[in-house]
């Protein structure tokens, strides 16, 4: 049940980013004056793809805490990085359309290894 946990946290934690992007991607260059800042983000807020992706991160935090009740932190959490870093880089490229490249791909394997490194002492 604990990987259950971890990947709700990497799902509803991808869906909220990748939403947010698009979204902000959809709207006007970030304002300069504060005022026209505050006025920007509060227009944002009123998008209910903005709201669901910030809901998704409220979510996403409730399976964290159900994952630390099941592992330690130092295991649960490079776990949870190397899910979202792979994930999220794959659906930015099909979704928003980003670009990848090889450099990209080498880093990802890294985080894949280090992962793999960081939890094998935890199995």
């Amino acid at each position: 049940m604990g990987y259950f946990y971890i990947l709700g946290t990497i799902i509803f934690t991808v869906y909220g980013q990748i939403v947010l992007k698009w979204r902000v991607n959809k709207v006007a260059d970030f304002p300069e004056q504060f005022s026209e800042q505050l006025i920007f983000l509060f227009k944002l807020l009123l998008d209910p793809w903005i709201f669901s992706g910030l809901f998704a991160a409220f979510v996403a935090s409730f399976f964290w805490i159900a994952a630390m009740t099941k592992f330690e932190v130092s295991y649960a959490y490079p776990l949870i990085v190397g899910g979202l870093a792979i994930l999220t880089s794959i659906f930015a490229v099909i979704f928003l359309k980003e670009s990848y490249s090889l450099l990209k791909a080498t880093g990802l394997l890294f985080i894949i290894i280090g992962v793999y490194f960081l939890s094998e002492n935890s199995l």
